[in-house]
């Protein structure tokens, strides 16, 4: 079943030095950008971390500190990579968790502004753990009857997610054909930021999801302890997170 879209949807995939979003960098990224006849872009990109990879990490996507010495930085290519994505809804696998959360990482520290809360985010994993509980290689094989070859290749992984999700219209007639429905279907929790440290509660007013105040207003916590903003600012969170409770903070000063 082809996609019903209304606006280009981009499916990406991203290989990086590990698996914290806060601290990790990209190596490489592919995104094919599939518009609503159905024609399709493609854009795979190598970048140069800035940081060592390590070993294990190397073992699991084959890609060296060697292999991208040469290459550009994220910063070199942020503006064309937000170029190239400009419009359209996301989709991945597992990317909800990972890859749009270490992607708005790197625009933050590029210091490009690309505003994900106006993108759909369409995640293929969620959907098949929802529906059959297995990792892309074994939905794959599932859901297209093949095996996945290359798999970590940034660029394998993001056309089998194109396939996957395909194949996923055609079985599953719950499934509304179109961005919208799927993106809904995607989301596990309501999250503001993307790494679930602030959510969405009553009156869709954001609540702390963490630590000592867990379950109470973001805006009531900064105005009662407002030594708590200046101590997340300071300590490891996202960039994104960062950026999240700030707005929260500018928002509410002055009230």
């Amino acid at each position: 079943m082809e996609l019903n879209l209304t606006k280009p949807l981009a499916f990406f995939d991203i290989e990086s030095t590990g698996v914290n979003v806060a601290t990790d960098r990209i190596v490489e990224i592919s995104i094919v950008k599939i518009l609503p006849n159905q024609s399709q872009e493609e854009l795979t990109l190598r970048i140069n971390p800035t940081v060592k990879i390590p070993k294990e990490t190397t073992k699991i996507h084959g890609i060296s500190d060697e292999d991208v010495a040469n290459c550009p930085t994220f910063a070199e290519k942020a503006k064309a990579i937000a170029e190239f994505i400009k419009g359209c809804d996301l989709a991945g696998y597992n990317s909800n968790r990972f890859d749009v959360p270490i992607l708005a990482e790197e625009f933050l520290r590029a210091d490009v502004n690309f505003d994900f809360r106006k993108r759909r985010l369409i995640d293929v994993q969620t959907i098949f753990f929802k529906k059959e509980q297995r990792t892309l290689t074994a939905a794959y094989k599932f859901y297209c009857k093949k095996e996945l070859e290359n798999a970590h290749s940034a660029a394998a992984d993001t056309l089998a997610t194109y396939e996957v999700l395909k194949s996923q219209l055609d079985k599953y007639d719950d499934l509304e054909n179109n961005a919208e429905a799927l993106s809904k279907y995607s989301h596990v929790t309501k999250n503001v930021d993307f790494a679930g440290r602030v959510v969405y509660g009553k009156k869709n007013k954001e609540y702390f999801n963490f630590g000592k105040h867990k379950g109470k207003l973001v805006e009531e916590v900064f105005e009662k302890d407002p030594a708590y903003y200046s101590w997340m600012m300071k300590a490891d969170f996202p960039l994104y997170t960062k950026k999240i409770i700030t707005e929260i903070k500018l928002r509410n000063f002055g009230k």
